[in-house]
């Protein structure tokens, strides 16, 4: 009886062993499927994009870029200038507090009240008064007229007045003020230029690419300098090659503005299953997608997913509503949280991305191949 049961244990033990490896094996693959979202990766999965772009409350836009779509980007852009003036004609030159003038009288004939009796000696019947500033009170003196309000007044404007105020004994006098220096219509620019000055504005006007320009102009290369235009209580800023590239953000300057030029260079940051995560440099006025990848080194062939790369960015609201994507919750925001996907194993990927500019702070992110989370998961069971 004895003999059997040790036969019987020996003839089963195989199968209990069998049957043991192959639970271990079942229990294996079960924890390392559970295993498998704890594993190192480099961001989200196209598939966790497109759930969140779909949830009930999308905390972004999810566009999927395609030939029917890239016409209706790059539309939009911000206002510039035009928030705080119009490009409108030269702004006149008024007479203010400071500005050193001259005020010559004319006389019709010698005997008068500016010119005595043997003035037929003279070089011309006209006396040139000694040259006065505009006081604090916005006034100049005139003998024989009194005091005369000059500060915002015109030249024509303010010898009218002049004349018109002469006593009787004038004979048809006429006046004539020169302009010595015009201190009161001027404009500082600052920051990162050549020659920082503060000048006054040219009498025919002075735009702000001419004002850049009499201050030596910019330190960098325009597509690196950003100009800041402050106006009262106001002020914008824009890129200065926008600036050249759309005349009417050329404004006309007026008196009292002050433009301030930074240096700002633009970045992109590369992230994912890229040749190089890194802050890049655009180094360009306009670099394209296809640039931004070949200058983040290209996705990996070891673990990219060509058919999921993404560009973040804080797209204008317009532009989300002009490709179908609004959404309520978008209502009431200029800028909109979006990502677009572009799929470079399509054949016609690699035109879009050509064609598909850059933004300042965009990130590009290209994610991780199903093969390449799977050869994290068998390099950690190997490991086990």
């Amino acid at each position: 009886m004895a003999f059997e049961q040790n036969e019987t244990a020996r003839t089963v033990a195989p199968f209990r062993s069998a049957i043991g490896t192959a639970g271990a094996l079942v229990a294996l693959v079960a924890f390392s499927i559970a295993l498998a979202g704890c594993l190192p990766s480099s961001g989200p999965t196209a598939q966790a994009l497109v759930a969140g772009a779909n949830a009930e409350v999308a905390p972004y836009a999810f566009v999927q870029l395609s030939p029917q779509l890239m016409p209706l980007l790059g539309i939009d852009r911000p206002e510039g200038f035009g928030s705080i003036g119009s490009q409108g004609s030269s702004p006149s030159v008024l007479l203010g507090v400071g500005d050193i003038i001259t005020v010559t009288v004319f006389e019709a004939a010698p005997g008068g009240l500016f010119i005595p009796a043997d003035g037929g000696n003279r070089s011309g019947n006209f006396v040139e008064l000694p040259e006065q500033t505009v006081d604090n009170a916005g006034n100049i003196a005139v003998p024989y007229v009194g005091a005369v309000r000059a500060a915002g007044r015109g030249i024509p404007d303010l010898q009218g007045e002049i004349v018109s105020r002469m006593p009787a004994r004038a004979i048809d006098p006429q006046v004539v003020i020169t302009l010595q220096e015009q201190r009161s219509t001027q404009v500082s620019v600052l920051g990162a230029v050549n020659d920082p000055a503060r000048f006054a504005i040219n009498p025919s006007g002075d735009r702000v690419l001419d004002a850049i320009a009499r201050a030596g102009g910019p330190e960098f290369p325009t597509f690196e300098t950003y100009v800041t235009l402050q106006r009262g209580g106001n002020q914008a800023t824009e890129k200065l090659s926008e600036i050249i590239a759309n005349p009417s953000d050329n404004v006309y300057v007026r008196p009292g503005d002050t433009l301030v030029l930074t240096h700002d260079p633009e970045t992109f940051v590369a992230v994912g299953a890229s040749g190089r995560n890194a802050q890049v440099p655009f180094e360009a006025d306009r670099v394209s997608l296809a640039e931004a990848l070949g200058k983040a080194g290209g996705p990996a062939d070891a673990r990219a997913n060509p058919s999921s790369v993404f560009i973040y960015r804080l797209e204008y609201r317009t532009t989300v509503e002009r490709m179908g994507r609004g959404r309520p919750e978008f209502v009431g925001f200029d800028l909109v949280p979006t990502i677009y996907a572009i799929d470079l194993r399509d054949p016609s990927g690699y035109f879009m991305a050509s064609a598909f500019a850059m933004r300042d702070k965009d990130v590009l992110y290209i994610a991780n191949a199903p093969i390449a989370d799977l050869n994290k998961l068998f390099a950690f069971v190997s490991g086990a």
